[in-house]
């Protein structure tokens, strides 16, 4: 028969069965037509009989368009693959006593909250097929670090964490390990600290450092990598390990340059650097690094820099606090009778931070010592927030003084001069006339 008329046939056998019922179908077999079917007169049809349900189709679907019929008794223990085709599933109905039944059962104790029942049925498998290649044991592993996770001893599971990420770096669960990893780092360096002796008071801060840093060298690049960074960069935000803080916010900020934490990075890092200033007797580098900063995010970031507070308000309140600190740079050479350099360092001040209250201390210690230098008229008029490079470059036309000025072309040139030509030394001098004034 051919491929259509089939279907034209199943077609008519689920459309016409409840409409015509058996001896309609029985005259369209024979060839009859449904007006010849009309108009005969209705037969004695039998007791009808029941008809059962046809099977549910849940096989894949062939080439030619046909189904390929299973019951649900064929189906069970099967699945489709990833080329279409019915293979056993053992994950569904596990052979019982196999080691994927094994496995089962130690996930279904987990799942119904019964983390030791898991420990102990995994700890039978990984004795077994420990020094083994069973591709079940690095599943076996995650459980088992997941059931003792969910124990309350998340330490002793990162023996089975690492295992997995040391010895099965390509299974399915190197990166969940990995994550796991993470999620326990990130609980140590929030505060959570690990169990000994049955009680919780043992600083694990240390730890997980460690982990956030693994997170980022096994997986550079990865969201996870980034959560790691961040994480990592905040908790020595909040112990007050500034410089650690401030070099983390860089780092992450070159290793994830489009990360959604970009903004919040380099604000941090603006503060961490602010906050490692002590005072004017220390070393004041950290706000050169503040200001050069805090300018980049005010281009970047305008509207939040005005919210936040990072804007030129900020940068006249490091400009203040930089004077002051070279201000005790130059008073302690005065004290070491140490003249040029502390003449020198005053003279900086001046030149750096023009508008500050160290600026003018400076002046007079300077004209007080016979060092007074030319104050330019324009000193006051300096903006907030000038770069270095401008500073530098306003002082060296200060120092040239005014330019030259052209030569005015409408001018009517004048006519050369004749020149003198120049007398030898040794020339003798030209007579003169007598004091007479006449020949004798």
């Amino acid at each position: 028969m051919p491929r259509n008329a089939c279907r034209q046939s199943v077609l008519l056998s689920h459309v016409l069965v409840p409409v015509l019922g058996l001896a309609g179908m029985a005259g369209l077999a024979a060839g009859q037509t449904g007006a010849q079917l009309a108009d005969s007169p209705p037969a004695a049809s039998p007791p009808p009989t029941p008809v059962s349900a046809p099977p549910a189709i849940t096989g894949p679907v062939t080439v030619d368009g046909s189904t390929a019929v299973r019951s649900e008794a064929t189906m069970k223990g099967f699945r489709l693959d990833e080329t279409g085709k019915l293979v056993p599933d053992a994950a569904a109905s596990p052979v019982e006593g196999s080691d994927a039944a094994i496995i089962a059962s130690a996930r279904q104790a987990l799942a119904e909250d019964r983390p030791g029942d898991a420990i102990s049925i995994l700890d039978d498998f990984i004795d077994r097929y420990e020094r083994t290649s069973n591709p079940y044991l690095a599943q076996a592993y995650l459980y088992r670090g997941d059931a003792i996770t969910a124990d309350g001893n998340e330490y002793n599971a990162l023996y089975d964490y690492e295992t997995i990420i040391r010895g099965f770096a390509a299974s399915p669960q190197f990166v969940t390990a990995i994550e796991r990893e993470l999620d326990i780092a990130v609980q140590y360096v929030n505060g959570l600290d690990r169990k000994w002796l049955g009680m919780r008071f043992v600083n694990a801060f240390e730890e997980g450092e460690e982990l956030l840093v693994r997170v980022q060298e096994r997986m550079p690049g990865s969201r996870l990598a980034e959560r790691a960074g961040i994480e990592l960069a905040d908790h020595y935000y909040r112990q007050h390990e500034l410089a650690l803080a401030a070099e983390a916010y860089e780092l992450f900020m070159q290793n994830f340059p489009n990360s959604a934490y970009r903004m919040k990075a380099m604000q941090r890092r603006i503060f961490a650097n602010i906050a490692r200033f002590k005072g004017p007797r220390y070393d004041g580098s950290s706000l050169v690094d503040a200001s050069v900063l805090i300018r980049r995010f005010m281009s970047l970031y305008p509207s939040e820099a005005q919210q936040s507070g990072v804007d030129s308000a900020l940068l006249t309140r490091i400009d203040e606090s930089g004077g002051q600190q070279l201000l005790e740079v130059g008073n302690w050479y005065l004290r070491r009778n140490d003249q040029p350099s502390g003449r020198a360092t005053l003279q900086r001040i001046v030149k750096l931070h023009p508008q500050t209250s160290a600026a003018q201390s400076a002046l007079e210690i300077l004209e007080a010592r016979g060092w007074a230098i030319a104050r330019s008229a324009d000193q006051s008029a300096v903006p907030v927030g000038t770069s270095q490079r401008e500073l530098d470059a306003a002082a060296r036309e200060r120092e040239r003084g005014p330019k030259p000025k052209g030569p005015n072309r409408l001018a009517r040139p004048e006519s050369p001069k004749p020149e003198t030509p120049p007398q030898p030394a040794n020339a003798p001098e030209p007579p003169t006339a007598p004091l007479g004034g006449g020949n004798k």
